[in-house]
């Protein structure tokens, strides 16, 4: 079940980068372990906002087709969150509990 989830977390996450953001777009996953306990980080690196919106395919599709990706992540997982990395690029991350 957790795989699950966390596959939907990265999905949702390059859906929205793909969607809404400018190249490039950098999927970085990672694990640690404390006492037994493991977490995964997912984060999507993109260089950012579209200046001018792109004809995505989700502007084509009814509007209750789209548009819950942030509220499944936050469901989903611990933590979430978004901030610049070292290269200028904006890292929205998320980290879900690891068996």
């Amino acid at each position: 079940e957790q795989v699950y989830d966390t596959l939907l977390v990265i999905s949702e996450l390059v859906t929205n980068a793909v969607t809404h953001a400018v190249p490039p777009v950098v999927l970085h996953l990672s694990v640690t372990v404390d006492d037994g306990h493991g977490q995964v980080r997912v984060c999507v690196s993109d260089g950012g906002k579209r200046k001018v919106p792109a004809a995505a395919w989700t502007e084509e599709r009814p509007r209750d087709e789209h548009g819950r990706g942030n509220l499944i992540i936050s469901a989903l997982v611990d933590e979430c969150g978004a901030g610049l990395d070292a290269q200028g690029l904006i890292d929205h991350w998320a980290d879900l509990p690891a068996a």
